[in-house]
């Protein structure tokens, strides 16, 4: 079980990476970098921004929660 809760932790922590530089740090949108531009188009900006942002928190309140069961099963 606790392999399974570690490599779940792991995965949420390289997606929460991802999400985080994939922000604009000045709240823009996406980095052009990492194809922004075509996002924009398919999200709109706002939608973009918005989608980024919600799942930036989600993976947070994942990470936070998948630590707390981690810490139970040890």
């Amino acid at each position: 079980m606790i392999v399974a809760i570690t490599i779940l932790i792991m995965l949420v922590c390289v997606l929460l990476m991802i999400a985080v530089l994939v922000q604009n740090p000045k709240g823009g949108g996406l980095d052009s970098t990492f194809g922004g531009g075509g996002a924009n188009q398919v999200f709109g900006a706002g939608r973009s921004a918005d989608f980024i942002e919600k799942a930036t928190w989600g993976l947070g309140i994942a990470l936070f929660v998948l630590c707390i069961v981690a810490n139970y099963f040890v």
